[in-house]
């Protein structure tokens, strides 16, 4: 079972980031994921994501958002979180703005493994605590430690 500690590292954490709109956060979440990883070119994660969006929106309601895709070029899942400085407009269907954003990208061939992760992303920001303690995390630091420890 993949852990969240094997998605998510510290410089693909971040917190209370300045964006305006779900295009601008799945902006930021690509260019995290990007930077960490030469193989997976932020435009070409951002087009996958914003894609994904276009079948339906990735908010799951209470704030949280998951957007996700599958590419060619990674070898494994990798992930980013980004808690924003205020809502966004994410067209989750509880109409509820979104200020906790938690993207995965996984290999193509990634087919149960990517609905499992998901599976357990749901579980993990369907917890009311978790959400209020990621809301109330003082920094990027905190906001990792709490993700990393949670299925620990």
């Amino acid at each position: 079972m993949i852990k969240i500690a094997d998605l998510i590292t510290p410089s693909r954490t971040a917190c209370d980031i300045d964006v305006t709109s779900k295009k601008r956060g799945l902006e930021e979440l690509s260019e995290l994921i990007a930077a960490s990883d030469p193989a997976l070119p932020a435009k070409t994660i951002f087009d996958k994501l914003i894609n994904r969006e276009k079948l339906g929106s990735t908010g799951l309601g209470n704030g949280v958002a998951l957007p996700h895709a599958r590419m060619d070029g990674n070898e494994a899942a990798t992930a980013a979180f980004v808690r924003t400085r205020e809502p966004i407009d994410f067209d989750a269907f509880d109409g509820e703005p979104v200020d906790l954003l938690f993207a995965l990208v996984v290999p193509e061939h990634f087919t149960d493994e990517h609905l499992q992760i998901l599976a357990r992303l749901a579980e993990m920001f369907s917890d009311a605590a978790f959400c209020k303690q990621l809301r109330e995390a003082a920094d990027a630091e905190t906001l990792f430690r709490l993700l990393t420890e949670w299925d620990a």
